[in-house]
């Protein structure tokens, strides 16, 4: 691992669970100081003390990214702590599967308002920050829907659709502005073995059941971890999503048709009958602390 991750200051956002917390020990592991954000506080704070037994420095702020006075105290107190911050990862997000009608429309204004106003909260308040001392990198993540369009996924979809265009926006800003120094990178997952599936708001009636071929999250840690030290624009993470994304390019029709199909067939066909849940979508929920979902050993 690059000894030039060694002091770097990383906020990361939706760091209780998931891709967030696996980056968190890995950066941390390589010396980085890492500020932990999400709703579930004591989680964070168990977290922050594995990354400083890993060998990084570790601090913990309770942070719901749907609310500008959060996001804006996440960045006043790590600027206090540590006086900078080299990178921000926009990685909080929540879902919410079903057919578009079914899902209360209360339920896709917040998946909007914490994956696409959270995210945009976050870039805010880090591209601030970089202007100032001149450097630094906003990793956001996306999802391989940023590019195709996946049914029972309508909202989560247009978030990271969204979440695409404003990467690709603001990378326009800084090159038309002679900007060498600060970097914007979109990373774009396949279905990952998170536990997502546990937190999404679920109405299809169905057990939330991910799009195989369902990959291993370390791969989403490892890339964040590398575009720390080496920035890219974009990053698809998957072969799946990058064989399907080129075949997007020249055919949409039919990639769309095919996923559409098997996305269909997997949550609404053969997945086992469930009861109709809100997840964590509007409160964080006890259920899924770790980084791996557990659906890859079944």
């Amino acid at each position: 691992m690059s000894q030039h991750l060694k002091g770097k200051v990383v906020v990361l956002t939706g760091a209780s669970s998931g891709i967030g917390k696996g980056a968190a020990r890995k950066l941390a592991a390589a010396g980085a100081s890492v500020v932990l954000a999400a709703r579930r506080g004591h989680l964070l704070q168990q977290l922050a003390r594995e990354c400083e037994a890993a060998g990084g420095t570790a601090m913990a702020i309770t942070t719901d990214v749907s609310k500008p006075g959060d996001v804006e105290r996440l960045a006043g107190q790590t600027l206090s702590a540590f006086g900078h911050i080299d990178v921000w990862v926009n990685n909080a997000g929540v879902g919410a599967l079903g057919r578009f009608e079914d899902i209360p429309v209360a339920d896709h204004a917040q998946v909007v308002q914490t994956n696409v106003i959270g995210t945009m909260y976050g870039a805010h308040a880090a591209l601030q920050q970089f202007r100032r001392q001149g450097s630094g990198t906003l990793i956001n993540i996306a999802s391989a829907l940023g590019k195709i369009p996946a049914p029972y996924y309508s909202s989560y979809t247009a978030t990271k659709y969204a979440i695409v265009g404003l990467g690709g926006a603001l990378r326009q800003e800084l090159r038309q502005n002679d900007v060498e120094d600060i970097h914007v990178c979109t990373v774009m997952p396949m279905a990952m073995d998170t536990p997502f599936f546990d937190h999404a708001a679920n109405y299809t009636g169905h057990e939330a059941a991910p799009v195989p071929p369902l990959y291993d999250p370390e791969m989403v840690i490892d890339v964040i971890v590398r575009l720390v030290d080496l920035p890219e624009d974009e990053v698809i993470v998957g072969m799946a999503g990058k064989f399907t994304n080129a075949i997007h390019s020249v055919f949409p029709g039919l990639a769309e048709k095919q996923l559409g199909k098997q996305t269909h067939k997997t949550q609404m066909e053969d997945s086992p009958f469930a009861a109709p849940t809100r997840g964590a979508v509007h409160e964080p929920i006890s259920a899924g602390t770790g980084v791996h979902g557990g659906r890859l050993e079944k």
